[in-house]
């Protein structure tokens, strides 16, 4: 399990765990036990990450967690080789704004 920590309205930090298995995996951060953020993937047999759904919390939106989601999803399927196909429409928005990833894309 990997951990990433970032900061939102200066005031929290929140860690971004990931768990996976051969098919499936998610990002995901923790509030007091509560899932509080996560980004869903599916792994395809032709090496493609399936990014499937992103969901924050209402009261967390404006901290950016959403982007940070989907930028660890980005780095994971770059360091393991993979492709990315953006399902998620919040997850596609953010591939659309980084020109950097266009070849992480499907």
């Amino acid at each position: 399990m990997a951990n990433f920590f970032f900061s939102f309205k200066k005031t929290h930090t929140m860690t971004i765990q990931h768990k996976e298995n051969p098919q499936r995996g998610l990002f995901f951060v923790e509030d007091e036990g509560d899932v509080v953020a996560e980004i869903v993937y599916a792994k395809s047999s032709d090496n493609i990450l399936i990014i499937e759904h992103t969901e924050v919390d209402e009261a967390l939106r404006d901290g950016n967690i959403g982007y940070e989601l989907v930028h660890k999803t980005a780095d994971y399927a770059r360091m393991h080789g993979m492709k990315v196909s953006p399902v998620c429409p919040f997850a596609k928005a953010v591939f659309d704004k980084k020109p950097e990833w266009a070849d992480l894309l499907a």
